[in-house]
């Protein structure tokens, strides 16, 4: 079987089973069982499949068949323009949370606060733009923990990037000039109808916090003003929907002028806030 013969199979397979980008999807696993770039795959496609990435695309596609994340079966993700291990312990690091980045770096950093670090894609691609900068990664997940030690290794950040096991502000020390964070903002019962990727394979911890998907906003607002320098930058994703909501608890807890940034498909995605001068 050539690889296009095998990459038309895969197709109709991942379509079969409703796979979203069926097509897409069937290239990113039929790349990964050759172990080459995705843009070489035109290049050999006329040739045949060995028996060795035949088997692991064969595997591949029934993981993606039973709707598991592209990520999670090839254990990568591209994010800012880095590579990122994947695994089912951490969030899939999603394409809008690159806004957070982008907004980060909008002033000078130098000291750096990611609250639920999972991968570290965040932190690390902060400080990967910031060479005098350091950070620290926190999260309550011990496995979330040794995927984002292992992405700064691999990066060459790790001596500028620690992380502690924390629940939220318990486990940090210290005041930061720019504190992120993409915690988890969806709603108990709103579980339900998400997509079977995120929904059956991605840890619930890194999703819901349950009740009205408030309750991080209001730990990260109450720790807040005892770790943020003075002028200091807080900034965090949110739903689409809660806006209104997250700056009301900012203000709440006396940060100064929320500002709502939007994603590139025109949605709230980012509440930036500070941290008043004295």
């Amino acid at each position: 079987m050539t690889g296009a013969e095998a990459l038309a199979e895969a197709i109709r397979a991942l379509t079969a089973a409703g796979v979203p980008d069926a097509a897409r999807d069937a290239r990113a696993l039929l790349a990964h069982a050759l172990e080459v770039e995705r843009g070489r795959l035109t290049l050999i496609l006329p040739d045949p499949l060995p028996p060795g990435p035949m088997t692991r695309l064969e595997a591949a596609v029934a993981a993606r068949a039973a709707r598991q994340p592209v990520a999670q079966i090839t254990g990568r993700r591209a994010f800012w323009g880095h590579e990122f291990r994947v695994t089912p312990d951490v969030l899939d690091p999603r394409p809008e949370t690159e806004r957070l980045v982008e907004l980060a770096l909008g002033a000078p950093v130098s000291r750096v606060l990611d609250l639920g670090t999972g991968t570290g894609a965040i932190l690390l691609s902060v400080l990967a733009d910031c060479p005098g900068a350091t950070g620290l990664g926190t999260d309550v997940s011990p496995p979330a923990l040794e995927v984002a030690r292992g992405n700064a290794d691999a990066l060459g950040l790790a001596d500028r990037a620690a992380f502690v096991l924390s629940d939220w502000w318990e486990g940090v020390t210290g005041s930061f000039d720019l504190i992120l964070s993409n915690p988890p903002y969806i709603a108990a019962d709103e579980m339900a109808g998400l997509a079977p990727e995120v929904r059956d394979w991605e840890p619930h911890l890194a999703l819901t916090p349950g009740g009205d998907g408030l309750d991080a906003y209001r730990a990260i607002a109450a720790g807040a003003l005892a770790h943020l320098a003075p002028g200091g930058r807080l900034m965090v994703e949110i739903g689409s929907t809660q806006a209104e909501a997250v700056c009301a608890i900012f203000r709440g807890a006396g940060l100064d002028a929320p500002a709502v940034h939007p994603d590139l498909d025109g949605r709230d995605r980012v509440i930036a806030v500070r941290r008043p001068q004295p």
